[in-house]
């Protein structure tokens, strides 16, 4: 029972890094019905962001974590968010009113392009990289289940930034625009909401998540590499799916039931490690064969 536990402890810690990732999925979706297969990308350079600034930081800053870790946090911040609204702009807003596989595309292509471009661009990216261990050491037991500081900090800063971002997207003026454009853009254009801003806006806040991610992913496992983001997207994606694209809340869900559903079969399934990428996408075709909405429906409206 105890290693249940633990694992249980594991999963939730790895649902929780999914659920930032699956967000900007979720909202770029329910904003503009596009599938950004590039997001994941933008997670794997929010960490890079971090790690290159950290490298760049006096020793005796880099020695003092509780200030090196903000800064690696805002760098890698900054630096998404300006990749993915360029993205945005250049990649995504002329195709916005192609058939929708020109888009999907697109993603797919600028998923590779940032993936060869961190490899080739930056200092050693060929090789996994080292990052430092900037989440606080140590931990606790508590019933024989260990927890360290370090998840702790993961699970604690993803669930407060996930209901800043609900909070915000249900209280704000631009969360009210959010919705109205998710709802209908061109009502909500005629209306007087700028759907080109709220479409930045919505492109910045899932890069943000993401970045935030990355870097404690990256603190919490101690090294990054330059296709880190292709698998972590799929699951992200599929998180997604499974709580229902579209529906913030389930989509929270979603990731923390994938990264449970992980770890247990690792665990407990013959070979699971081996297949450890598996299970992800069979969770995926289970439920877009048994229940396409996800599990707690889908909050967006379908448009032609």
């Amino acid at each position: 029972m105890t290693q249940f536990f633990q694992q249980l402890d594991n999963g939730i810690v790895l649902g929780a890094t999914y659920a930032l990732i699956a967000l900007g999925y979720t909202m770029v979706y329910g904003i503009i019905q596009l599938i950004n297969f590039a997001h994941g990308d933008i997670f794997m350079l929010g960490a890079f962001g971090g790690l290159w600034i950290f490298n760049r930081l006096p020793t005796s800053l880099q020695d003092n974590h509780v200030v090196a870790l903000p800064i690696c946090l805002v760098v890698g911040i900054i630096w998404s968010v300006v990749i993915a609204v360029a993205m945005e702009r250049f990649a995504y807003r002329p195709l916005r009113h192609a058939p929708r596989l020109a888009p999907l595309i697109t993603a797919i292509g600028v998923s590779a392009m940032i993936e060869e471009g961190t490899r080739l661009k930056y200092p050693g990216a060929k090789a996994p990289l080292e990052f430092p261990a900037l989440l606080p050491g140590g931990g606790f037991s508590v019933g024989g289940v260990t927890v360290s500081w370090a998840q702790v900090t993961v699970v604690v800063v993803a669930v407060a930034l996930m209901i800043a971002l609900q909070g915000f997207v249900q209280k704000s003026r631009t969360g009210r625009a959010m919705r109205a454009t998710a709802q209908d853009p061109d009502t909500a254009s005629l209306m007087g909401v700028d759907t080109n801003r709220v479409i930045v806006v919505t492109f910045m806040l899932g890069a943000a998540l993401a970045a935030v991610a990355g870097v404690l992913q990256g603190a919490r496992l101690g090294s990054v590499k330059f296709d880190d983001g292709f698998v972590a997207g799929l699951k992200a994606f599929t998180a997604a799916v499974l709580g229902g694209i579209g529906n913030i809340t389930g989509c929270v869900a979603g990731g923390f039931i994938l990264g449970i559903v992980e770890v247990m079969a690792i665990q407990y399934l013959p070979n699971g490690s081996g297949y450890k990428d598996l299970w992800a996408f069979v969770v995926l075709i289970l439920v877009l064969v048994f229940k396409p909405t996800g599990l707690f429906g889908e909050q967006v409206v379908e448009r032609a």
